[in-house]
């Protein structure tokens, strides 16, 4: 028995509100389900109308299943792991506009609609020269979404109250803005009215975003026995992890129209969301950097054993809290919360994150990540952040491709990994060589943008950290910086 309408007795259907672009498990693990929860509440009263993306995608199977899946959300809430299943019923159907595209942009035409969202990958918001005005379908999302926006303007006669709030979650900085100048250069390239221009700029509202929740999506290994526990069978399952978190840059008067945090979901509405991507950069993605060489070199292979060990947590605690957390200018209240909900997604029991995976590129993402940290941390107090020193010294050691016995999997661009072969290649044990290997990585400008041998005092203390995992183990040098 499939699941449908026929056999969810809980089954409703809601106003068409929102136009999706995309089907993926991400969105359908955090904005639907979103939509999902308002409605059981009672403050959204709407549906979602999914547009595949792309040629091939889930729409077909989304409408086998009258728009209903599985969400299973797992992870450690207060201390306990933690799994709960639910039927989401946001989505009212899919359309493949490569097969139907004239129904895709009539949806344009409907009274209810108000939202766009999006997530169509971090290459999803560019400009296709091929996409002309006359063809269909267009290739590029921005082409489709001014195709959509288009057939709305004419329709209304360019009513100011028809506008559209456009929310994209693509990872990309400033992703509604760039949207919007999608947009507009798409609008010049068809050589549309002003007054098209005029209505896309002044009543038309484009967020840019953040968002954070890990979602693994379909659960191809264990969905034989999870179909025995739910009793129907469910092509869509979905899987992510308790913890969410969307911040949407834009007008205030947005959240009375997505009252999302009203209901108690983690959405915030801000006028700048710089200081809350850093955030998120810098402790979440710029904890995970921090632990990687310390923890793998170690004998550690996972995040999980990585904040439970009691030597490595405690470097990575003492990280976070002493030398990440205080370069950031959001309230301490805050960031300590972040940081503590950053170490319950750490320790959840259902996701087994390897640190191999989080070291591929680890160089550009020590620059991203932790570099600014440490810098911040020189300038707030005048001395370097030494757990932060003592990872980059770790990387160091990482590149060199060995833990005992066993080769690391290194992967990186070539020319990177050039680099350390070249210069591992010519280390006699000595210090002096040891330093001029350090040297050379500090000044790499490729990676780090300046030359980090001009911070005072780094290359010493790499270099001297270097020195000590190397004639004395990556153990008794860690018990070092602890002390």
């Amino acid at each position: 028995m499939k699941l449908s309408s026929k056999i969810y007795k809980d089954y409703k259907k809601y106003p068409e509100k929102v136009v999706q672009f995309g089907e993926g498990n991400f969105l359908r693990a955090f904005v639907d389900w979103m939509i999902n929860e308002m409605n059981e509440k009672g403050v959204f009263n709407g549906s979602v109308v999914v547009v595949q993306p792309i040629q091939n995608g889930l729409v077909n199977a989304l409408n086998e299943q009258d728009g209903l899946y599985t969400l299973i959300l797992q992870g450690i809430r207060d201390g306990k792991a933690e799994r709960t299943y639910k039927v989401v019923n946001s989505i009212s159907r899919g359309i493949n506009p490569y097969s139907d595209y004239e129904t895709f942009l009539s949806v344009a035409e409907s009274d209810s609609i108000r939202f766009v969202v999006s997530n169509t990958t971090e290459a999803g918001i560019a400009f296709d020269e091929n996409d002309r005005f006359d063809i269909t379908p267009h290739n590029s999302f921005p082409a489709k979404l001014t195709a959509f926006m288009y057939r709305r303007y004419k329709h209304f006669n360019g009513r100011s109250d028809r506008g559209l709030i456009v929310i994209p979650c693509e990872l990309i900085d400033k992703n509604g803005l760039k949207l919007k100048e999608m947009i507009l250069k798409y609008a010049d390239y068809w050589n549309l009215e002003k007054g098209f221009v005029d209505w896309v700029e002044n009543d038309n509202v484009f967020c840019s975003t953040l968002v954070d929740r890990i979602v693994t999506g379909y659960p191809r290994e264990d969905i034989d026995k999870i179909q025995e526990e739910i009793g129907y069978e469910d092509s869509l399952v979905d899987v992510g992890e308790i913890f969410h978190l969307w911040v949407i840059e834009g007008p205030k008067w947005i959240e009375e129209e997505f009252p999302a945090s009203k209901i108690g979901l983690n959405v915030k509405f801000v006028d700048d969301i710089t200081p809350y991507r850093d955030r998120k950069v810098r402790i979440l993605n710029g904890i995970h950097t921090t632990m990687v060489p310390v923890a793998y070199l170690y004998g550690i292979d996972t995040v999980k054993e990585a904040v439970e060990d009691e030597v490595v947590g405690k470097f990575i605690r003492d990280a976070a809290y002493e030398e990440i957390m205080p370069t950031l200018d959001l309230p301490e209240d805050e960031i300590k919360e972040f940081v503590k909900e950053v170490f319950d997604r750490f320790k959840n029991p259902y996701v087994k994150h390897y640190l191999t995976s989080i070291a591929l590129n680890a160089m550009s993402k020590y620059e991203t990540r932790v570099l600014p940290s440490l810098l911040e941390y020189i300038n707030r107090f005048g001395k370097l952040p030494k757990k932060l020193v003592f990872s980059l010294a770790s990387y160091m050691e990482f590149y060199k491709g060995n833990r005992g016995s066993e080769t690391i999997p290194l992967s990186d661009e070539p020319e990177i990994l050039e680099l350390y072969k070249n210069l591992w290649k010519q280390y006699d044990g000595s210090y002096d060589r040891l330093n001029y290997i350090v040297t050379e990585i500090l000044a790499y400008d490729k990676i780090w943008k300046i030359n980090l041998n001009d911070v005072e005092g780094l290359n010493t203390a790499v270099t001297e950290y270097l020195y000590s995992i190397e004639k004395n183990g990556i153990k008794e040098s860690l018990k070092e910086v602890l002390k």
